[in-house]
């Protein structure tokens, strides 16, 4: 085996390939098992180190690099990630939970390294890295739909207090070890890191915002600044002796509501998610000292077995006050307990920087052990904390929507006629046309629901323009888009509907898209189904991508397979009641009840792998259906409507085998999230390729 490894070039390019090869196939061999994604890259790390093949040394400069700029990336993505606008709701009770969940483990924590016979530094920084938290269990209650749940908003909102603050600890603690230590120092320490985080959170804020604006759709300069941003703030940390991690997180923070939930935003999460914070995981695992680390939970399993317990027991305490001073019930105690649980990205950051920082007499500030005791206790965090989130976030009930969004609160009932020119206070459909096989279908669709609603429907083609007006090129694009035009206008007509037909010369199909439908204040714009959904899509995006992010009004994504009069049964797939889910229930009551159609609402009930319960509460199930039931019958068109519940843990594959014997099933659109650095995939990307009858993809605007 030596002697084959051994024909391998030891240069760069190779070890960054053999990255991407670790990246591309271990995750999924550890998902497949019920283990997460990041815990098959820390194994492979000390597979590939060491202490195994040696195939990738620690502390080749490659290495070092890539994982350093996945430790900068993992930070930058946690402050990208918080949600500031649910902070924002529940700020003094967000304040209060992240305060509690801050300083009992910091007290324990500090117990413990005292206890142990660190010195105060020492002890401190341990507790520190006790106090902050990662949401892995994020998703689990997002697909539930209990995030606008109190308990868990705040939960999500104390991520951003912790992490700031345990991070700051880090800076201090660091600065203190490598120097001399005055009541001076630590002063024009804190003086330093306040006038820094207040120049990166307010700075950058303002200069991105201002950037933003004046490039308009330059998607590619914005995700560059963002990437400046990041590093400059990281190099910034530096100068005022700070760890990078700090400025990186901060950077996040404060560009958070400059990208928002935009376009910019997927495709810098998608570059770190898929490349550099998986590099930090194998790096991390390289750096295991297998020895060292079975020592630990041998000779040195009472001071691991400490730290562990120190952050059960100090973040259910935490918990337990909160849950007393709000009167939140068990479930939502259990459930704010196992999110602020799990000890992955700030914390493992925060200890390799610990455990690198060395001062002028040789002496790390975390010895190896804590090191190591650190790491088990990320692999326990990180598979208690979710299996507990799953048995327990099911048992909150979501707060209850609105039956009726603003956005689409005149949808059903009705609008005046349409005048000889399209008026803004009617029910008005945009159905862009720029596609002859397409278009025949989505114009009947459009008439449809246009006729239902006495509204407008506005055929819309786009005339590409370039730099020169004059171009002849440009004159064909027109011809071409008025032809279109013409032929949608006809459709119309022989479907007994009046259309307005608008033909725009722009430089962006999207924007041009847009652009239009909010000039005549649409209510919904209808488009045909895109099939470019590969890598390239996944980076540079399609027009289809770009409306959805964009768009003031709601968005209809349809691939028809056949005439809309057709459709008799209507499949729409229900994971949890929210606007966004009531938004395209009514969607699909506003056509079945044009079309005399009939709805199926199906409810997956999502049993986890890891769940320790046999099943859901019947109770629960029959409060469920019974909102359901109250949506379809108390607002929106009256349709013949049937719910049903099926219990599985593949939600696709229940999709897909229901379908078959419907005509037209209607998703909501979603985007991908990530959860400790690691893309976590959506059952939709696998129904739409599948698929065999006609799709809808319902969607809110910047969705």
């Amino acid at each position: 085996m030596e002697s084959i490894f051994s024909l391998i070039p030891d240069t760069p390019l190779v070890s960054f390939t053999i990255l991407i090869l670790v990246v591309l196939l271990i995750p999924p061999i550890f998902e497949r098992i019920r283990l997460p994604g990041l815990v098959g890259l820390l194994v492979a790390g000390v597979l590939l180190g060491q202490n195994g093949l040696q195939v990738l040394n620690p502390s080749d400069e490659t290495i070092k690099l890539l994982s350093d700029i996945g430790k900068i990336y993992l930070m930058f993505v946690a402050g990208l990630e918080i949600d500031l606008n649910d902070f924002r709701k529940k700020r003094n009770r967000s304040l209060s939970f992240g305060l509690a969940t801050f300083l009992i483990p910091l007290l324990l924590g500090m117990t413990v390294g005292r206890a142990f016979g660190f010195g105060w530094n020492g002890s401190v920084l341990i507790g520190s890295l006790l106090a902050s938290h990662t949401l892995l269990g994020y998703p689990i209650v997002d697909r539930l739909g209990v995030v606008r749940n109190e308990a868990v908003t705040i939960t999500i909102g104390a991520t951003i207090f912790t992490d700031i603050s345990a991070l700051l600890v880090l800076a201090i603690c660091v600065s203190i070890h490598g120097g001399d230590f005055s009541a001076e120092t630590l002063i024009l320490q804190l003086v330093n890191l306040a006038l820094y985080a207040a120049f990166v959170l307010f700075g950058f804020d303002w200069l991105g915002k201002e950037y933003f604006r004046r490039t308009g759709d330059a998607e590619g300069n914005q995700f560059l600044f963002v990437l400046s941003a990041v590093f400059l703030a990281s190099v910034g940390a530096e100068l005022v002796n700070v760890e990078q991690i700090v400025g990186a997180f901060l950077a996040g923070l404060a560009v958070n509501d400059v990208v928002g939930r935009g376009p910019v935003k997927e495709k810098v999460e998608f570059l770190g998610s898929t490349l550099f914070i998986p590099f930090f995981f194998v790096g991390m695992g390289l750096l295991i000292n297998v020895p060292a680390f079975v020592s630990t939970l041998t000779s040195g399993f009472a001071l691991t077995a400490s730290i562990v317990v120190a952050l059960l027991a100090s973040k259910f305490l935490a918990a337990f006050l909160i849950k007393l001073r709000y009167r939140y019930n068990k479930a939502e105690l259990f459930t704010m307990w196992s999110l602020s649980m799990p000890q992955v990205a700030a914390t493992l950051a925060a200890a390799l920087a610990a455990y690198q920082a060395i001062n002028g007499a040789g002496d790390r500030l975390i010895t190896e052990n804590v090191l190591n005791s650190v790491i088990v206790l990320m692999l326990v965090t990180s598979l208690l904390g979710p299996i507990l989130t799953a048995q327990f976030a099911p048992k909150i009930r979501p707060p209850q929507p609105s039956l009726v969004p603003e956005s689409l609160s005149d949808w059903g009932l009705g609008a005046a006629n349409p005048t000889t020119a399209i008026s803004s206070d009617v029910f008005t459909i945009i159905v862009p046309v720029y596609n002859p096989l397409t278009e025949k279908y989505l114009m009947e669709m459009g008439a449809f629901l246009a006729g239902h609603e006495s509204g407008n429907l506005v055929p819309l083609s786009i005339a590409l323009a370039h730099v020169h007006m004059d171009d002849p090129q440009l004159q064909v694009s027109i011809q071409k888009a008025q032809k279109m035009l013409n032929q949608a206008a006809n459709t119309a007509q022989v479907l007994g509907v009046t259309a307005y037909p608008q033909l725009r010369i722009d430089d962006d199909v999207a924007q041009g898209i847009t652009r239009t439908a909010r000039e005549v204040n649409a209510s919904l714009v209808v488009m045909g189904w895109s099939q470019n959904q590969g890598i390239r899509a996944r980076l540079f995006g399609t027009v289809l991508d770009q409306v959805f992010w964009s768009s003031h009004c709601p968005v209809a994504a349809m691939r028809l397979l056949t005439e809309p009069s057709n459709m008799q049964k209507i499949l729409v797939p229900v994971k949890s009641i929210t606007p966004l889910t009531i938004q395209t229930i009514r969607f699909a009551q506003l056509f079945a009840n044009a079309n005399q159609a009939s709805v199926t609402l199906l409810h997956i009930f999502v049993q986890e792998g890891f769940s320790l319960t046999q099943g859901p509460d019947p109770e629960q199930i029959q409060q469920f259906e019974q909102q359901l039931s109250e949506i379809l019958s108390q607002a929106g068109p009256t349709v013949g409507f049937d719910i049903q519940t099926v219990i599985d843990e593949d939600p696709a594959d229940v999709i897909l085998r229901m379908a078959q014997s419907f005509d037209m099933v209607v998703l909501r659109s979603f985007r991908r999230r990530t959860a400790g650095g690691l893309t976590v995939s959506n059952v939709a990307t696998r129904v739409v390729k599948e698929l065999t009858c006609s799709l809808v993809m319902f969607g809110e605007p910047h969705s």
